[in-house]
């Protein structure tokens, strides 16, 4: 979130949108944007795509923010909005690629230590650089903390192809770290304060 709001504050505007005030929406999408196109560029192929993705989750965020429960803290039920679009927009615009299954004797062992040293954007650039069914997988998993099973049943592919997907995005981030690619020689798409560390890239693999 971009601006800071007390607990009062925010209560205020999502009661305005509620309601339907057309002032009370412009200052939630305001409030919001931020947070919500680092969510949308992290799944887009770029930042016109990320908008695109980013007001149609805003849509749905007015249509169902009745449904909201404030017993749950308000950027958890934005952002997975935000990420299910994400993945909407995926699974209606594109086609998963290299979506080769594991076999048994596949090793998904951890990555070698990568230098964390990057910042944030620096890896969110790499990132960005992985292809369209890696980058989706690892965002899924390795940012927003989801399992494989889960993972699969999103994006309708299997939960051997979403280890395999990790993996690979993984294996190719290193190959870009340890091969010293510069972010600089990635175009930029974002100063949104996307967080990212490297210990994201050597989180487990999970279940």
């Amino acid at each position: 979130m971009t601006n800071r709001l007390d607990e009062h504050e925010l209560d205020v505007l999502i009661i305005g949108c509620i309601k339907n005030e057309r002032a009370g929406q412009q200052a939630l999408y305001k409030y919001c944007y931020g947070f919500g196109m680092g969510i949308c560029l992290r799944y887009s192929a770029d930042r016109s795509s990320a908008l695109g993705v980013l007001n149609a989750g805003f849509l749905k965020v007015f249509v169902n923010i009745n449904k909201y429960k404030n017993h749950i803290p308000f950027k958890a039920w934005f952002g997975r909005i935000m990420i299910n679009t994400a993945i909407d927009h995926y699974r209606s615009g594109l086609k998963f690629a290299h979506n080769q299954e594991l076999s048994d004797e596949h090793d998904v062992g951890e990555m070698p230590v990568i230098d964390s040293k990057l910042n944030y954007q620096d890896l969110l650039l790499l990132v960005q650089t992985l292809p369209l069914a890696y980058r989706t997988v690892f965002n899924l998993f390795a940012i927003d903390g989801y399992t494989h099973p889960e993972i699969a049943s999103m994006i309708n592919i299997s939960v051997g192809t979403s280890k395999s997907n990790l993996f690979k995005a993984r294996k190719k981030l290193q190959q870009l770290i340890v091969g010293d690619v510069k972010p600089s020689s990635v175009t930029k798409k974002s100063d949104d304060n996307i967080a990212l560390s490297g210990e994201i890239l050597l989180k487990g693999e999970g279940k």
